[in-house]
């Protein structure tokens, strides 16, 4: 299985010269936690991902820091160079690497770079508990057959 057939395609994207606080009410109105900072480009429907911001990224580094999130941008709290995952990527590989730099979420590129999606944790334990449920419905279907498993 490979990253692009179970990452998220519908993407909530932010330029990383917008305030904080735009970004932070664009979290709020999407219902996300997670923002990819873009820089757009011609004949793409997101852009070159050049940034990740995550809640928890406003919360620890600007309001628990006591800085003002009004004068600051989403290219002054992002993480910039985020790890990512290409669409052909296997899941493993993207588990791998999640877990190396320790995040929940991925963005996912395509040809040339250019934003396609974003795996999360979320994706993968959809995927698993789909797998589990038919294995599971594979053992009552045959325990109630009376057929033999081997």
């Amino acid at each position: 299985m490979n990253v692009g057939s179970i990452c998220t395609r519908e993407l909530v994207t932010v330029r990383p010269h917008i305030d904080l606080v735009t970004a932070a009410q664009c979290m709020r109105e999407k219902n996300v936690g997670f923002l990819v900072a873009v820089d757009p480009q011609p004949n793409t429907p997101y852009g070159r991902p050049v940034g990740v911001l995550t809640d928890r990224d406003i919360i620890v580094s600007v309001v628990a820091g006591g800085t003002d999130p009004k004068r600051l941008t989403v290219a002054d709290v992002m993480k910039q160079y985020p790890a990512m995952a290409e669409e052909t990527d296997p899941l493993e590989e993207a588990l791998r690497t999640m877990r190396r730099m320790g995040v929940r979420r991925l963005p996912v590129v395509g040809a040339g770079g250019m934003l396609t999606g974003v795996l999360s944790l979320d994706d993968v334990l959809d995927v698993l508990a789909g797998e589990l449920r038919e294995v599971s419905g594979t053992v009552r279907g045959t325990r109630h057959s009376g057929a033999r498993a081997e």
